[in-house]
């Protein structure tokens, strides 16, 4: 009883900004998921409807945790769906404990009653093993049932200097306020073809929209054959608003980043970030090739690779599932890989979503998470 849980506002940004800091994902290279300046900027690339819900210790008034519940139209099947994210789910240190998080799921199923979706997607890393054994593995009664559906591969493409163009028959253009409409209707009509691809609008494209903040059309690369679009990427640089920042190297890494950093100088990419320091990347997002076909996608990787380092990036993040035809395509590239699950969850009796999946690929856009 010593703590309320409460659906965040405005007034609380500054001490959520403060829980995310403080949250390190722990691994080889510990890092922290900022939101600097504001957090509430990136919700809305959560979905059109973003709820996060505290966790707050009464006798403090300290924050002591946080998850979020987004929900947008993703195809499933090839139709578009409701689907709920769970995600972003941190717990102070002090805090920490199965039962705070038991609560808070308890909560969030209270929000759920409302009906806007019956089951929820979510990813978890390979290395949060705790996470995998409260939430998938040894759920108590209450927690939603937990499926898996691939393993997510986040590369993070190592930045060069800018490489030559692949040849193609295809012509390649930069995205335009003209060609935007155009753009939606192709990554409507052939996100369909993957497994929760999301839903997109034209006016997701539009100047200042909340679902695509920090991207711009022009940030496009499409190709054309004949006259027909053909291919879609783009890139998304979220810096402004969402920072990965390193605060510590451990095992092996540890002793090999003043090699690698003295290397790196020599090859044209930039040195691993000291402790407290942010990672410069950006995402490769919006992957949607017609017929998946991997030579476009290699075409179109290449123009948005030149771009993040003509922009001084150190790393271009991309996210595939394990039986993509694109992925040895972006393993071709120098890369860090960081694999983690997709889960569909839902509570029992109320849906059978995972049942009624087709053989799809999943593609998960990894930059909302």
């Amino acid at each position: 009883m010593e703590f309320s849980f409460e659906l965040a506002t405005e007034k609380d940004d500054a001490a959520i900004r403060q829980l995310l800091a403080s949250s390190a994902m722990p691994g080889r290279l510990t890092i922290t998921f900022e939101r600097e300046p504001n957090y509430f900027w990136g919700c809305g690339t959560m979905g059109r409807f973003c709820q996060v819900i505290l966790a707050r210790h009464k006798p403090s008034g300290e924050l002591a945790g946080m998850m979020c519940r987004g929900i947008r139209q993703h195809f499933v099947n090839g139709q578009p769906q409701e689907l709920g994210y769970i995600g972003q789910i941190r717990i102070a240190p002090k805090y920490q404990g199965l039962w705070l998080l038991s609560r808070g799921l308890a909560f969030f199923r209270a929000l759920h009653a409302d009906g806007r979706t019956l089951a929820y997607y979510g990813a978890i890393s390979d290395e949060n093993r705790v996470a995998r054994g409260i939430l998938v593995e040894h759920p108590r009664h209450h927690f939603p049932v937990a499926y898996r559906v691939a393993h997510i591969h986040t590369l993070g493409l190592i930045v060069r200097r800018p490489q030559p163009p692949l040849p193609s028959a295809c012509d390649v253009q930069r995205g335009s306020p003209e060609t935007s409409g155009d753009i939606a209707a192709f990554l409507r009509h052939h996100g369909a073809a993957k497994q929760f691809f999301p839903v997109y609008a034209d006016e997701d494209f539009g100047r200042d929209s909340p679902t695509t903040r920090g991207f711009a059309v022009q940030d496009f690369v499409v190709a054309y054959h004949q006259g027909q679009i053909v291919g879609v990427l783009g890139l998304w640089d979220q810096s402004s608003f969402k920072q990965t920042v390193v605060q510590a190297y451990s095992g092996w890494l540890r002793w090999v980043r003043p090699l690698y950093n003295l290397g790196a100088r020599i090859w044209g990419a930039r040195p691993l970030p000291a402790p407290g320091q942010r990672l410069h990347s950006a995402y490769a997002s919006f992957i949607c090739i017609a017929n998946n076909d991997p030579i476009i996608f290699g075409v179109l990787l290449r123009h948005v690779y030149n771009q993040a380092a003509e922009r001084g990036l150190a790393h271009l993040l991309l996210g595939l599932t394990e039986h993509d035809p694109l992925l040895p395509v972006a393993r071709e590239y120098a890369n860090i890989t960081y694999r983690s699950q997709l889960f569909i969850g839902y509570w029992q009796n109320e849906s059978s979503l995972y049942e009624q999946l087709d053989e799809r690929i999943p593609y998960v856009e990894i930059a909302t998470l």
